[in-house]
């Protein structure tokens, strides 16, 4: 299934997407999509009915994050060699954790905001996690039963602020904005292998970044297993897994970093597409 939100911040609905790639309300059956219904009996629930008696929404407003009320938004860095070689940092032995607040997180075609005085945002297609029950200390081979599905997020990033401000990455990386989930959330039964799924991201028409989930260094399978050694995962957490190589900072001979008026598109197979603006604050 692909479940999605759409509305104005604030007053989200919860809505399905049919097999014509019509919109359809779920409001009559679920209140919002997020921990409370992302549970495998209330899924169950909504891929037995007949979606073609639900009501068609025509032209929605905003497509909102696919996810509301997440609880953690939790990060893997440097989780793709080329992207860890053109950064100019070590290749982890272990999985970089790191946390986007839920502050930045934002619709599948909602404005990017620059920060006052940045000048090193930055873009990052990544595979979105999304967590369907709790669970602390999961073995890797029951890890993928921990996923209710998997969306697009573009980790944007603000250079300067990760890496020269002090401290730890998260300044650079929880701006107001900085977290787009979506379009849609879709459940784990549709995609049969995660290792197996095309990613890309583009600057006003130019693609920058163009790689495949294979290609990560700690699957999805060990980054769960991973991460919940560390602290208990409930449903509705998100795990973004890494970005390949192609990011601003790592162009050559000089980085390039986003600016106002400019268009950010990117993709992941059988997830959909984002679209952004680029806006100053």
């Amino acid at each position: 299934m692909r479940l999605l939100r759409y509305g104005l911040k604030g007053n989200e609905k919860p809505a399905i997407l049919d097999d014509k790639d019509q919109l359809r309300d779920l409001s009559a059956v679920i209140a919002d999509i997020d921990a409370q219904t992302l549970a495998y009996n209330v899924l169950t629930k909504i891929s037995q009915m007949e979606i073609d008696t639900l009501p068609i929404i025509n032209r929605p407003e905003r497509i909102a994050p696919c996810v509301g009320k997440v609880g953690k938004f939790i990060c893997i860095g440097l989780n793709y060699i080329d992207h860890a070689k053109e950064t100019g940092a070590p290749i982890p032995n272990e999985p970089v954790i790191f946390n986007k607040w839920t502050s930045a997180i934002s619709g599948a075609n909602d404005n990017i905001v620059l920060p006052r005085g940045s000048t090193h945002t930055d873009w990052e297609v990544e595979l979105g996690i999304v967590i369907g029950k709790e669970g602390k200390y999961i073995q890797e081979q029951d890890a993928l039963t921990y996923i209710a599905g998997y969306c697009v997020v573009n980790d944007v990033s603000e250079r300067d602020y990760q890496k020269n401000r002090g401290g730890t990455w998260d300044k650079g990386k929880g701006c107001d904005s900085f977290g787009p989930i979506g379009p849609w959330l879709v459940t784990a039964d549709e995609i049969s292998d995660p290792q197996n799924l095309e990613l890309w991201l583009e600057v006003d028409g130019k693609r920058y970044q163009h790689s495949h989930t294979s290609n990560m260094i700690f699957n999805v399978k060990q980054i769960i297993s991973y991460v919940s050694q560390f602290m208990s995962l409930q449903a509705g957490d998100i795990i973004a897994t890494g970005t390949p190589a192609g990011v601003g900072l790592g162009i050559k001979p000089k980085p390039i970093f986003l600016k106002a008026g400019q268009k950010v598109r990117l993709g992941i197979a059988q997830l959909g597409i984002q679209e952004h603006l680029i806006v100053s604050e």
